[in-house]
């Protein structure tokens, strides 16, 4: 085997196809709405963590189940880097008509990019909430909420963080 990238052999490098069968594909009894996504600080230093929270309502008649999934894209990076990268999910059981504000953490080391090491990069970033992956067509609808967010400073090694 002499190439050992990832394009075009897994979910997160697949490029403007979409997978078959993407991550969280499936149906539902119910519905629910995603509301309120607040990340926090919108601007934050190279080796600092993003906090995100996200209100998520059961709209439908039925008590159920959501995985809520989080995801991370970079608008520019050094080199190449996933279409979206999952970096939390949770799930979450809620009665029929019930709310409840989710509180999540994005660590720092989860914008990494590899650069012969792992180094974090400033940049323009966008993070994706919902009960799926952004962009994913299926037969139940749910909602994606997205949110930019900026990280400043100079780029730097992991490990100096």
């Amino acid at each position: 085997m002499e190439n050992y990238t990832m394009e075009g052999r897994t979910y997160r490098y697949y490029g403007q196809e979409a997978p078959l069968y993407p991550f969280g594909y499936g149906l539902s009894y119910t519905t629910f709405r995603y509301r309120d996504l607040v990340l926090s600080p919108p601007v934050l230093p190279v080796c600092a963590n993003l906090s995100v929270s996200v209100v998520l309502e059961n709209t439908g008649l039925r008590d159920s189940e959501e995985v809520v999934q989080l995801y991370l894209r970079w608008e520019q990076s050094s080199v190449p880097v996933p279409r979206w990268q999952l970096v939390a999910f949770r799930r979450v059981a809620l009665l029929a008509s019930q709310e409840a504000k989710l509180s999540f953490k994005v660590l720092a080391e989860q914008r990494a990019v590899w650069a012969q090491d792992w180094r974090l990069e400033p940049g323009t970033f966008t993070l994706f909430a919902g009960g799926q992956q952004p962009s994913q067509k299926t037969r139940a609808p749910s909602e994606v909420l997205s949110a930019q967010f900026s990280v400043t400073g100079t780029a730097r090694p992991l490990h100096a963080c």
